[in-house]
């Protein structure tokens, strides 16, 4: 090969890296905006939504974009759960990247909304609409960020895959489960980044930015109690709502005991610069001594780190009797739990079996198990979103994180695939709207988010180094 030849490519993929570095330019910020409305305004919840519908419009944008038909699939277990899977080709020097969100979302009743949850409104310096923050920012950005890729043809050492998937929210066909068990072939890689983590801001203030690393076991227990019944006006002992109402209560005082990994006492450790000097000491000593009964009592009195620092269960939808005039013939509750990394679900279930100490109330587990895997932290991975962090947010520090609630990233960590969250996409942790009314996500939020995903995936696939 001529020396002029080699150092044209060496230049071709030098700029090519330094593109991926420079800022998002307005055009960049326009389309992303303009997929972003277009999600938003796509039903996709699991009632009256349809995800292929959603899939099919990214896979029209996709290919004429220049991503090559072949490379982008439409697939699901039902017609209105579609997953899109789309791959821009690498080298293949290291295994894919996984770009992942999901396209569904909760429910949302226009009556108990303030604006309409299905056209997304810019008012006030916020995008309002059902998924703006959880998850259509970061499908809208990972599309774009895909589309930019391809336009530019710049060269990558590994496939970029972008998987916008169904039933993240709750549904009963999971697209990232169906995907890794049906066609894991499409969506196999060596990293995955998620939903999950994003930055935290108070006041305006920018804290930390959070990387999703590990998160608890989502499981439901049913709890059932039975009698024959009878007529209300010849009460007896046996009553299945009292019975189980008794046991409700000695559940209630049920606290399991505190427990750090690898994710939390990072946690601890990093984040207590952002909390006030009480609560700041005590995760310091608490990081520093698992066994600090005076630091974790202290935390346990703050909800969010009570649930970071032990496994947590609580009684959430109760049903009893079928007449105003008759005995109960049984009495039912669900009792959802958040189970720490490394304890399973049966092992839950005898804890919370003592606790009720009644062998009358039925105790169940309510669906398949799914035991979270080991929280650990990747030292590369880390350094990494820290470098990309110092670029756009300079001084925030970046914090591991465990999630007390479920994302698509256990089925790819149980798999054996690193999966984390990490968006750049700041919000206030006074004022979370996730799943809750009028959801939205700040305009200048939603522009960093694109900017820092942006780099952060040139860092991760772009070839020059």
């Amino acid at each position: 090969m001529k020396p002029t030849l080699v150092l044209a490519l060496v230049l071709t993929a030098l700029s090519s890296f330094a593109r991926a570095q420079e800022a998002v330019p307005e055009s960049e910020r326009k389309l992303a905006l303009e997929i972003y409305e277009e999600l938003v305004e796509t039903d996709t919840t699991h009632s009256t939504g349809d995800t292929t519908v959603a899939a099919n419009k990214i896979a029209a944008r996709l290919r004429a974009g220049g991503v090559p038909a072949p490379d982008i699939v439409v697939l699901g277990p039902s017609p209105k759960k579609g997953n899109l899977v789309a791959r821009l080709r690498g080298s293949g020097a290291e295994k894919p990247l996984i770009l992942l969100a999901h396209l569904d979302v909760v429910e949302a009743k226009r009556e108990d909304w303030s604006v309409d949850p299905f056209v997304l409104l810019e008012q006030d310096g916020y995008y309002y609409g059902r998924g703006t923050l959880d998850d259509k920012a970061m499908a809208a950005i990972f599309t774009t960020i895909v589309l930019r890729l391809a336009r530019e043809q710049t060269p990558l050492r590994r496939d970029v895959i972008l998987a916008l998937t169904a039933d993240e929210e709750g549904g009963t066909e999971n697209g990232v489960d169906w995907l890794l068990r049906e066609r894991r072939e499409l969506v196999d890689g060596a990293l995955v980044i998620n939903e999950g983590g994003g930055g935290w801001m108070r006041g305006g203030k920018y804290l930390v930015l959070a990387m999703q690393s590990s998160e608890k076991t989502y499981m439901d227990f049913a709890l059932r109690v039975t009698d024959k019944g009878g007529h209300s006006s010849l009460p007896t002992k046996e009553n299945p709502i009292y019975r189980l109402a008794a046991g409700l209560s000695r559940l209630e005082k049920l606290v399991f005991p505190v427990e750090q990994n690898e994710v939390t006492r990072a946690f601890l450790q990093r984040a207590a610069v952002t909390e006030s000097k009480e609560i700041g000491a005590a995760m310091r000593a608490l990081a520093a001594n698992p066994n600090d009964l005076v630091a974790a009592r202290r935390l346990s009195r703050e909800t969010r780190y009570n649930a970071l620092i032990r496994t947590t269960c609580v009684a959430t939808q109760v049903d009893a009797g079928h007449a105003r005039n008759a005995l109960p013939q049984s009495a039912t509750a669900n009792v959802n739990c958040r189970i720490l990394p490394g304890h399973s679900a049966e092992e839950v279930r005898k804890t919370l079996a003592k606790a009720l100490a009644d062998p009358k109330i039925e105790l169940a587990l309510d669906e398949r198990e799914i035991a979270g895997p080991k929280a650990t932290v990747d030292a590369a991975f880390l350094k990494t979103v820290e470098k990309v962090t110092a670029q756009v947010f300079p001084g925030v520090p970046v914090v591991p994180t465990m999630s007390s609630g479920a994302t698509d990233s256990k089925y790819f960590r149980l798999a054996g695939i690193p999966a984390y969250g990490v968006s750049g996409i700041f919000i206030d942790i006074d004022d979370m709207r996730a799943h809750g009314r009028d959801e939205r996500v700040g305009v200048k939020q939603f522009q960093e988010g694109q900017e820092f995903l942006w780099r952060l995936v040139g860092e991760l696939s772009a070839s020059a180094r």
